[in-house]
């Protein structure tokens, strides 16, 4: 079974070779990625990946600021997307953990009963107070997300989707996929959530603008969840920030964006059972030509950008606001508030 990974970068050096490696341990056979405005060392590190056949690697095709959509349209007539019998499209943030048979890929749509789809729910995975940035798996460092079955007081979770090749795809989108708009009702994809129950009709049919890329998470992680490490180290936060390249001279940093995925209510440690073979699989692709030596080029890379934002002014309050922000997100805090219960709470 052929699963390709399409997914896009900019200055995500320090964490390809992890993210790599744990899909290929759970059933990810080819890669395909498309990166832009490199400096750190990313696009060196994926064209020596793509020399030793482990991916391919592509110049992001957008002319204009549309990134992800323009490079998901591109995808969509590559030879590594149109021979692969599954597309599975995320980002290097996100880890499926999948809690049936050995864990892979194969197992989960083995338990969904092979649909044509399965999304699976974010579980936002906060920072953990973890300030500094350490060149070891992400996975094993931030065990704690806001509770998975409720994020931001709502109970719609986002989601990723793992589409099979005979789905009757209009577009790839980031989070799913679109089928065509003439396919008749009787001839619609099947398609389930990560515990092989039927998606909401109206998420399936794309009916409602807020649902589209997101539904109910309670009940839907049974055979698996998408953890989303967005956050990272303070440290990284600060470098993904600056990729970003928002110029916050003379205007307010706004944290809502940490806040909604720095809840720490929940500890799930789960994950960790891939840890054991990740490293292995780590230690394998770092043997391999300068493929350890150009992941480490990227680490000092990081670690440097790191340094030269905290000369900075703006990065250092940000910094500083980030680190006594509240673990409470802003729509939380603010029902606490009306209800005259945020003393209690904090």
């Amino acid at each position: 079974m052929k699963i390709t990974a399409v997914t896009c970068v900019k200055n995500e050096g320090p964490f390809l070779l992890e993210w790599i490696a744990f899909h290929q341990n759970i059933g990810v056979t080819d890669f395909l990625f498309y990166s832009n405005d490199c400096d750190d060392g990313t696009d060196t590190l994926l064209d020596a990946l793509s020399e030793l056949d482990h991916v391919v690697h592509l110049p992001n095709p957008a002319e204009g600021r549309n990134y992800q959509m323009e490079a998901l349209k591109d995808a969509k007539k590559q030879d590594v997307v149109l021979d692969a019998d599954w597309v599975w499209i995320a980002d290097v943030d996100e880890f499926p953990n999948i809690h049936v048979g050995d864990h892979s890929f194969a197992a989960l749509i083995d338990a969904c009963d092979d649909p044509q789809t399965i999304s699976l729910n974010f579980q936002f995975f906060a920072n953990n107070d973890i300030e500094h940035f350490t060149d070891q798996p992400v996975i094993g460092q931030f065990t704690h997300s806001h509770n998975p079955d409720m994020w931001c007081g709502e109970s719609a979770v986002e989601v990723k989707s793992l589409v099979r090749q005979d789905f009757p795809l209009q577009y790839y989108g980031a989070h799913r996929p679109f089928f065509k708009a003439k396919v008749k009702k009787n001839k619609r994809p099947s398609w389930t959530d990560g515990a092989g129950r039927a998606v909401p009709h109206r998420f399936l049919v794309a009916a409602n603008p807020r649902r589209i890329r997101r539904f109910p998470a309670a009940g839907a992680r049974a055979f698996a969840t998408l953890n989303h490490y967005a956050l990272r180290s303070l440290d990284s936060y600060l470098v993904k920030n600056d990729r970003g390249d928002v110029n916050r001279e003379n205007r307010a940093f706004d944290d809502t964006y940490w806040r909604e995925r720095n809840d720490p209510a929940w500890e799930d440690a789960s994950i960790h059972r891939y840890l054991p073979a990740l490293k292995k699989q780590m230690g394998k692709l770092k043997a391999q030509g300068n493929i350890g030596a150009l992941h480490d080029a990227c680490v000092a890379a990081h670690i440097a950008r790191r340094d030269a934002l905290l000369e900075q002014k703006e990065y250092r309050n940000m910094q500083k606001q980030l680190r006594n922000a509240s673990k409470l997100p802003p729509q939380e805090e603010e029902m606490l508030r009306e209800l005259g219960l945020l003393e209690e709470a904090t």
